[in-house]
C-alpha cells in the first residue's frame, strides 16, 4: 500500500466522498491550508498555545473539506481533473499508468519534500525566508504534480471505463 493510499484511507475517502472532492471549490480550498497552518504555528510566538486552535481547527478541514461540497454538475474544470487524476494515481496498483506520469510525479514529489527541512526550520526558530522557501518549494511541485494528474486523468480516462465514468 503506498503512502497515498494510506492517506486516503485514513480520510475515509469513499467513492462518495471522491465524487464531491471533485467539485472545484472544495480543490481550491485546500490550496491555502498549509500556508494557514505554518501562521498558526508562527502565531505561537503571539498567542502561545492557544495556536493548536487554528490548528485544529485546519486539520478538522482537511478531513472535512472533501466532504463539505456537492458533487459538481461537470468535471471539465481543472481542478475537478486534477482530483479525477489523484484518483487514477491511487489506484495505480490496480490499473497500471504511462510510466513518463509514474517519473514525474516521483520527482515532483522529491522536489516537494526538499521544501520540508526549510520549513520546518524557518517554523521552528522564526526565520521568515526559510518558512517563505520551504512553503514555495512544498506548495510549487504540489501544484505542477496537480497539473499532471489533469494530465494522467485525461491519458487514463478513455482507456479505462471506470475512469470515463467519472467524466461529467
Amino acid at each position: 500500500m503506498t503512502f497515498g493510499t494510506r492517506i486516503a484511507r485514513t480520510m475515509a475517502m469513499t467513492d462518495a466522498v471522491w465524487e464531491r472532492h471533485a467539485n472545484p471549490w472544495s480543490a481550491w480550498t485546500r490550496i491555502p491550508i498549509l500556508p494557514l497552518i505554518c501562521l498558526s504555528i508562527w502565531a505561537r510566538a503571539w498567542i502561545g498555545w492557544w495556536c493548536v486552535i487554528p490548528i485544529g481547527v485546519l486539520v478538522l478541514w482537511i478531513w472535512l473539506n472533501p466532504r463539505a461540497f456537492p458533487r459538481p454538475r461537470s468535471t471539465q474544470s481543472w481542478a475537478s481533473r486534477a482530483v479525477l487524476g489523484e484518483r487514477v494515481w491511487l489506484n495505480r496498483a490496480e490499473v497500471p499508468i504511462p510510466r513518463h506520469h509514474v517519473i514525474w510525479a516521483g520527482l515532483l514529489a522529491a522536489l516537494s519534500a526538499m521544501g520540508i527541512p526549510p520549513l520546518v526550520w524557518g517554523l521552528w526558530v522564526y526565520d521568515l525566508w526559510a518558512t517563505i522557501t520551504g512553503l514555495v518549494l512544498v506548495i510549487g511541485p504540489k501544484m505542477w504534480f496537480l497539473d499532471r494528474m489533469v494530465w494522467l486523468y485525461v491519458d487514463m480516462a478513455p482507456r479505462h471505463p471506470e475512469y470515463a465514468a467519472w467524466r461529467r
